[in-house]
């Protein structure tokens, strides 16, 4: 076999082996990195939002919904029970992006 075989053969071998190999290993522990800190932010707004049980608060949901006024009853697991003039509302924790404690 000639030199010009060999390089056809294994020049995209290598390419593949020691190239791109390497680069979708580290993005995928890069993406598995960032869900386990998503995954430990989760559980510190929880904690952050039970301060916030009994007040009338202002809570904003961004583009996933609207505002809601309201006084936080009860926090279960990723739900907010949040009683309004209209009546009780539930809201997914992992769409809020803000909540304002309203003074009187």
């Amino acid at each position: 076999m000639n030199a010009g075989v060999w390089i056809a053969i294994y020049i995209p071998l290598f390419i593949v082996i020691f190239v791109v190999l390497p680069q979708y290993f580290n993005m995928q522990r890069i993406i598995n990195l960032k869900f386990k800190k998503k995954k430990g932010l989760m559980i510190m707004a929880n904690e952050a939002i039970e301060k916030c049980i009994g007040k009338n608060c202002k809570i904003s949901a961004g583009s996933y919904g609207t505002n809601i006024v309201g006084k936080i009853i009860e926090i279960n697991e990723n739900w907010i029970e949040v009683e309004t003039k209209k009546g009780v509302q539930f809201i997914n924790a992992e769409f809020v992006q803000s909540i304002g404690i309203i003074k009187n």
